[in-house]
């Protein structure tokens, strides 16, 4: 983009980009502002103002110019399902964004007429009902009327799916299936499933029916991986923390992301965790891991950072808020066997807790170790979730040197802990005031893809705001962080987590040049609009891996989407939200259809009057 006063100029360290008339938020607090920035070999060299970054102007050095726009590093989810969410993204119908069950359903009814016969439309997280203008899931019958041949899965949070009755066949499910253990195949008054799974309460009855549906294989997982990256690269996102999951299989899952690392085709920085997949069989996998791999291994675009999120499955709460806390048995022989392991290796470790009573006995397993010297003993752990963590487990977390990572969970899961612990523990769940008076690193993520959006700026709203996605306030202002301790948990404390922070989630030189251009200032937008900003501008080591707006086009190409058929390529991912003035039109607009549809249900039964248009109802007729 040429830019006045910036005249190339004939020297042998140009810099490669340079970024000048934006309104930089740096991230460091030697210089808070600035104004431009130069980039040479994927770090950052000069940070200050057009006159400093004037010199380092070559021949072929990319100018863009910010137009005065907010930039802020690069954003680091904390814990997400990256490798997993990218094998699968193409296949997946997102209803991220969607504002109405009405809309979903037309999303769903069009994508089942494309998708051909042997496949399935998937609906996988990242929405709530509570987002709806309805309040309310889809039904079976709707899901049936919307595609009467094509299996459709609906999963909803860790709660529940809804099938339609080609799923419930695709899925083999008979009235002779068993309840799998900690799950739920809802029947009718003929014994036969009705298409409703619950997870009663754990979700794998979910996740393994999901596992039923065909998947990508060879190049199609490229693919598909390289999309989803840069669909994360629209919103700002250049480095996530992958935490692993239920069905993510090492060595064999990782492969794709090893192969795109190979070939520099990585648009996101990414930090995984090993997360052993069979009962009785972790201490195996974790001691077999341990001889093939240390952490750190790898660069600065893939590396392995640790073990986790579970370390042995007896361990593991369920986050189901839907239901009753779950009650573990005797976990503590086989889990202090894994995290001694672990320490004397010098390996870290992440730990899904979701309740302050699994918290506190893990905590007297690492007391326990500490005796020994094995805790501190300067290797990275840390707790994730923690929505019911106590003060007292806090003081124990930062004297035994760990960190904590928290969600956004309740964005899409609040009204049903709302339900079930009341407004007094909601306020506190989880307890990011109570964590950071502590001087404990905090870092921030999303959890996507099965459960929460992977848009990270809907996690910042919840951080700012303690709101909902149903619009619901949760935390007072007492639990909230400022607008620019949330972007701090996204950036810097993300880099602590995996030993980075002196190159990432700052702008100054010697870091990475990994920043974001933003379609609205974050800092100065009214809070309830933080959820809908998007970047116009993602550069991750130096390279622009996504433009929009007036910087359309000078972003990496990447290959079509494929298969031919999937929903990303038709719908995209995340829907975005239209204006404030736009969605009160639509919800308006919604408003008649559905009045309409009231007028003709009672013309079906005879209740208008002689006119047609009038409704009565004939108990009131005098």
């Amino acid at each position: 983009m040429p830019v006045g006063g910036l005249t190339p100029q004939a020297i042998d360290d140009a810099a490669e980009l340079v970024v000048r008339n934006a309104n930089i938020h740096t991230g460091d607090p030697r210089r808070p502002h600035a104004e431009a920035l130069a980039v040479r070999d994927g770090v950052i060299t000069v940070v200050g103002d057009d006159q400093d970054v004037a010199p380092h102007v070559g021949q072929a050095t990319k100018v863009v110019d910010a137009l005065g726009r907010r930039m802020i590093p690069g954003l680091n989810d904390a814990h997400l399902h990256v490798i997993r969410g990218g094998l699968n993204y193409v296949l997946e119908l997102r209803w991220d964004g969607v504002r109405s069950l009405r809309q979903g359903l037309a999303m769903l009814r069009e994508q089942a007429a494309r998708t051909p016969k042997g496949q399935w439309v998937r609906v996988v997280g990242g929405w709530s009902a509570e987002q709806f203008a309805e309040r309310r899931l889809p039904t079976v019958a709707e899901l049936n009327a919307a595609a009467p041949d094509t299996p459709v899965f609906v999963l909803h949070l860790y709660q529940s799916a809804v099938l339609n009755r080609a799923a419930v066949q695709a899925a083999g499910f008979t009235r002779d299936t068993p309840d799998p253990r900690g799950g739920q195949i809802v029947r009718g008054r003929d014994g036969e499933p009705t298409g409703m799974l619950l997870a009663a309460p754990s979700a794998l009855i979910l996740y393994s029916t999901l596992a039923a549906a065909p998947v990508l294989e060879g190049e199609d997982k490229k693919v598909s991986t390289r999309h989803f990256l840069r669909e994360l690269n629209r919103f700002g996102l250049t480095s996530a923390i992958d935490a692993a999951g239920g069905f993510q299989n090492f060595p064999e899952n990782y492969s794709t992301v090893v192969e795109l690392a190979q070939a520099g085709e990585l648009s996101l920085r990414i930090a995984y965790h090993l997360f052993p997949q069979t009962a009785g069989q972790e201490l195996a996998d974790l001691a077999r891991w341990i001889e093939m791999a240390s952490p750190e291994d790898g660069d600065a675009w893939l590396r392995l950072n640790g073990a986790g999120e579970n370390l042995t499955w007896a361990a593991a709460d369920f986050e189901n808020f839907a239901q009753p806390r779950p009650h573990l048995g005797d976990y503590e022989p086989e889990f202090e066997k894994a995290v001694r392991l672990l320490m004397e290796h010098g390996w870290g470790f992440r730990l899904h807790a979701t309740y302050d009573e699994t918290i506190r006995r893990d905590l007297a397993v690492f007391e326990k170790l500490a005796a020994e010297g094995l805790f501190p003993a300067g290797n990275r752990w840390l707790f994730d979730h923690a929505e019911t963590a106590s003060p007292e487990s806090l003081d124990r977390v930062a004297a035994l040197g760990g960190a904590m990572s928290v969600q956004n969970r309740l964005s899409f899961q609040g009204e049903a802990f709302l339900r079930r612990y009341g407004p007094g523990r909601a306020a506190d769940a989880p307890p990011i005031r109570e964590m950071l008076d502590r001087g404990l690193t905090v870092a921030a993520g999303t959890d996507a893809t099965r459960v929460s959006t992977y848009n990270p700026w809907v996690a910042l709203h919840w951080l700012v705001s303690g709101r909902t996605a149903g619009d619901l306030t949760l935390r007072p202002p007492g639990n909230r962080v400022d607008r620019q301790t949330a972007l701090r948990m996204f950036t810097v404390a993300g880099a602590e987590l995996t030993g980075e922070e002196q190159v990432k989630g700052v702008l100054r030189p010697g870091c990475y040049a990994d920043l974001a251009v933003l379609s609205h200032d974050y800092f100065n937008v009214p809070e309830p609009e933080i959820a809908h900003i998007e970047s116009l501008l993602t550069v991750t080591g130096g390279r622009i891996v996504y433009a929009a707006g007036e910087y359309a086009g000078i972003d990496e190409e990447l290959p079509p989407v494929t298969p031919e058929w999937s929903p990303v390529k038709h719908f995209g991912g995340y829907q975005a939200s239209r204006p404030a003035g736009v969605r009160q039109a639509e919800a308006l607009g919604e408003a008649v259809a559905e009045s309409e549809l009231h007028r003709s249900w009672r013309a079906r039964r005879g209740q208008l009057d002689g006119t047609g248009d009038v409704p009565f109802d004939p108990c009131f007729v005098l």
